[in-house]
């Protein structure tokens, strides 16, 4: 009977060309895990955990009714008020309208239409400088997710946002000091896709998208790394989502070699933040399928998992916390370098909040969302100008980098989605860091 139920569930959804091969249940099973993450409601809602839920093959459809109701409490109550100057929230809010849209709303809510226009204040106030020689506030991530979400509500951007960006990766502005942002590159690539696909634009500029596109896609299969990453396991989704968008996933053999290796390292998937990051690719989705959505006859068939709590570990141990810098004035190019004391199973958290309470003055640690001129970037981003690589090392074990699993924009107060950084001016320098 139930070998029966399941094929006839087989039998009605169709399947994604680009999802991955063979393996529906472990990413059912993963699905099932930040469902049961959602479902606990001790946990801030994040705008993007709800994209992932809602972009899956299969769901539970009350467990996700109840997190958009509390995505709303949070979203609709901090903009229905007078908020202007503060600093911009691009990517966060990015997040939130792409999840309403995703829900398949009714057409044009007050609300919905205040938060849009909210969302063109940010994508302004976000910018310093000229359109030829500026830069965002946050970071070419966030403000790529601003274009990408006004795109799928199917409003027009002006040309001059859209050619800050065109100039940005005509230029290689994408990039940090350290390396390539592979995820900045690629929300910006699913911003262009879309722009050009829902024919926002005029027929010229369609063109500059169509080849700026291509040249991202080009960069990532050049980079693409002997484990089958572009960039990092977390930046990969990212890349993997333009494949989808662009419909060359299943001609391009880059992605199929990224799949494999996610499907192989599913276990490092482990925070509500990289789950949403992973999941929609691995059901072949990408936030360009937003706009296709229609929310009928869904399958409710997902049950939650619930998380597996970890072993307490008795005792503490001592952990060296590197900040580097790649700033000239920086001694050795380290703003900090001291063990720092911290019970055995500490977080990155408790480790941070350690280091700051510890001193230097000038070192200390702040959660995404606050006023900071550190860019909040997504996982595995890489360091920013104005945001330091950590790095964390225990005595006697070699150096690594240490991974700041953070959900893009997604702002959920998540241990591992955290930023380091010294203290700054409350204003960065245009152009320039802090």
């Amino acid at each position: 009977m139930w070998l029966l139920l399941v094929l006839l569930q087989a039998a009605v959804l169709p399947a994604q060309p680009c999802e991955a091969p063979g393996e529906a249940a472990a990413v059912r099973a993963l699905s099932a895990r930040l469902l049961g993450l959602a479902a606990d409601p001790a946990r801030d809602p994040d705008p993007s955990v709800y994209l992932a839920l809602r972009l899956a093959g299969n769901h539970h459809l009350p467990v996700e009714e109840r997190y958009l109701a509390r995505l709303q409490d949070v979203f609709q109550h901090h903009y229905g008020r007078s908020a202007k100057g503060e600093w911009p929230e691009t990517g966060r809010l990015a997040l939130y309208l792409l999840g309403l849209r995703a829900s398949c709303p009714l057409p044009e809510p007050g609300p919905q239409r205040s938060l849009v226009t909210w969302l063109k204040y940010y994508l302004e106030l976000d910018w310093a400088g000229s359109r030829r020689h500026g830069h965002p506030l946050t970071s070419y991530y966030q403000y790529s997710l601003g274009v990408l979400a006004l795109c799928v509500h199917h409003k027009r951007v002006r040309e001059e946002v859209i050619h800050r960006l065109l100039a940005a990766e005509h230029h290689g502005r994408f990039g940090h000091a350290g390396g390539s942002a592979v995820d900045m590159e690629a929300v910006a690539a699913l911003a262009f896709t879309c722009l050009e696909r829902e024919r926002l634009v005029r027929a010229g500029l369609a063109v500059e998208l169509q080849a700026a596109t291509r040249r991202v896609r080009s960069r990532m299969v050049e980079a693409q790394g002997q484990d089958g990453f572009f960039g990092n396991i977390y930046s990969t989704p990212w890349a993997m989502q333009v494949f989808i968008a662009t419909n060359t996933c299943r001609t391009q053999p880059a992605y199929d070699r990224a799949m494999s290796a996610l499907l192989e390292n599913l276990d490092a998937f482990t925070t509500s933040a990289t789950m949403a990051q992973v999941l929609p690719v691995l059901h072949g989705r990408s936030y360009l399928d937003i706009p296709s959505m229609h929310c009928q006859e869904e399958p409710d068939t997902l049950m939650p998992i619930g998380p597996e709590l970890p072993n307490e570990m008795p005792g503490n141990k001592t952990v060296q916390l590197v900040v580097e810098c790649p700033e000239p004035q920086c001694p050795q190019h380290r703003l900090y370098d001291q063990m720092v004391p911290v019970p055995t199973a500490a977080s990155l958290l408790h480790v941070l909040r350690a280091a700051a309470a510890q001193g230097p003055h000038n070192f200390t640690a702040q959660l995404p969302w606050q006023q900071t001129c550190s860019t909040t970037g997504s996982a595995g981003a890489g360091p920013s100008p104005c945001s330091p690589t950590c790095q964390v090392r225990h005595p006697g074990h070699p150096p690594g980098p240490l991974s700041e699993q953070r959900a893009g924009a997604g702002g959920s107060a998540a241990e591992a989605e955290l930023l380091a950084a010294p203290h700054c001016p409350q204003h960065q320098p245009a152009g320039g860091c802090c």
